[in-house]
């Protein structure tokens, strides 16, 4: 695709636009204030719904399309997703799908865009015939009982019904196949058509499993296809809210990914949910390790610079900056189909991990400062840290009065009495345990009992 190209050097020339140094080379203190008010800030641009479609393909670029449409308060771009969605409708035969999108569209579009009779007929009509076809040639491969033929058809049944959007009857044929797989490569087929309509239908727990089966194999999993199967992973754990094991499974999805799962997810979106789960849930050892210096996410990153920006800048303790990116993000994160739901919980994760990070080094803040620093009021930060401090998050104590938070400290020399004290003890079982064994075992004891019994 034309789209594919041209959204990667735009994405580039916007990166190098917008580009800091290293956290290595982070600016001194003294410097670091002018630097980041001179920096240009990503503003939050009206999504290119033409870019973003063209990173798609299949069943899940019209579904994003619409989903955009349903959740978008902008009218333009509504009619301009379900215009897209119309014309990528009508290439395909889904006409289900199709008579959702025209009663959607509700004559806005003006006629060209209005309800197709004739098309959905027609293409009803060859369904049946084709259908029939299918069944006749099934039968007969059963009858002669030839595994590999019975299994591309219910593999031909499978593409059939997902193409008319039965997701239902296709996992169900795409499974079928599983009895009539002679090797190792029709399992790890099945197994990617069944995680393929169980993200369709939503249904992550079948997701999971079939991930499952498929590594169960290894021997015929090649580098592109194991990407696919940890972005399945990612996309599941990040459904389920396991937001760290959802990390993990993206920053571990090579580079050989490319645009070869685009039915299912873009390379931009590996970079966009990895860095944000990675953000909410990695300390900042495992930022640093597994994020920052991890070279082959480090090539997704660069597709999304606002997201490498903004990693970074939690990184070098940049918290504004990082906040201001996460909000020029949030519009667009509210239209993604698989993280809006989570956009909250993460922001809010990400947001607590950057107070929790600006309180540990200091005995004391000022709230004035540090509600300057995150862009909020003194008390809208006081409440923030109040719940911090009663979940056990900061050990401080705050003076609402003077507008002061003063850590906590724990006394060291009276918790290194109690930890000397702890391993005497310790000590002193074990000994005596020790002793007892001995003696035991000197009046042979247990012979005894041996004998006895």
């Amino acid at each position: 695709m034309d789209g594919e190209d041209d959204a990667p050097k735009s994405l580039m020339e916007e990166m190098y636009a917008n580009g800091i140094e290293g956290v290595d080379d982070a600016p001194s203190s003294s410097t670091s204030t002018t630097i980041l008010k001179n920096r240009p800030i990503i503003s939050g641009e009206q999504l290119d719904i033409e870019a973003y479609a063209a990173l798609y393909s299949g069943r899940t670029k019209i579904v994003r399309l619409i989903f955009l449409a349903d959740h978008c308060d902008n009218s333009g771009m509504q009619l301009e997703a379900l215009r897209m969605a119309y014309d990528e409708l009508k290439k395909g035969e889904n006409t289900q799908l199709f008579r959702e999108v025209v009663q959607k569209i509700d004559g806005r579009l003006g006629p060209n865009y209005s309800m197709d009779a004739t098309w959905c007929a027609m293409v009803d009509r060859k369904a049946d015939q084709r259908k029939d076809k299918l069944e006749s040639e099934l039968n007969a491969y059963r009858t002669n009982l030839i595994k590999e033929s019975i299994r591309m058809g219910y593999n031909d049944f499978g593409d059939f019904y997902y193409a008319h959007g039965a997701l239902g009857d296709a996992f169900k044929s795409y499974v079928r196949t599983r009895d009539y797989c002679t090797t190792s490569k029709h399992i790890i087929q099945m197994c990617l058509s069944a995680i393929l309509v169980s993200i369709e239908m939503g249904q992550f727990a079948h997701v999971t499993s079939y991930v499952s089966k498929a590594e169960q194999t290894p021997e015929a999993l090649d580098p592109p296809t194991i990407a696919k199967l940890r972005c399945a992973a990612g996309l599941a754990h990040l459904e389920a809210k396991k937001y760290k094991l959802a990390a993990r499974k993206f920053l571990e999805v090579g580079p050989e990914l490319g645009n070869s799962y685009s039915e299912v997810i873009a390379p931009q979106d590996v970079a966009t949910y990895g860095g944000l789960c990675a953000l909410a849930s990695f300390d900042r050892t495992e930022l640093k390790n597994k994020v920052i210096d991890n070279i082959n996410f480090r090539n997704f990153l660069e597709l999304v610079p606002e997201v490498r920006e903004l990693i970074n800048d939690f990184y070098s303790s940049h918290y504004a900056s990082c906040l201001e990116y996460l909000g020029n993000l949030k519009s667009n994160l509210m239209l993604d189909i698989h993280i809006h739901d989570h956009v909250e919980t993460l922001y809010d994760q990400i947001r607590s991990k950057a107070l929790i990070q600006y309180t540990h080094p200091f005995v004391s803040v000022d709230m004035r400062m540090m509600a300057d620093a995150f862009k909020t009021s003194v008390a809208g930060l006081e409440k923030e840290l109040e719940s911090l401090i009663t979940d056990n998050q900061i050990q401080a104590r705050i003076d609402s009065h003077n507008k002061i938070l003063y850590a906590r400290h724990a006394d060291q020399r009276n918790a290194t009495f109690q930890r000397v004290l702890q391993t005497g003890n310790e000590f002193d079982w074990d000994v005596r345990a020790m002793l007892l064994r001995a003696n035991l075992l000197k009046h042979e004891y247990n012979l005894r009992a041996s004998r006895k019994i």
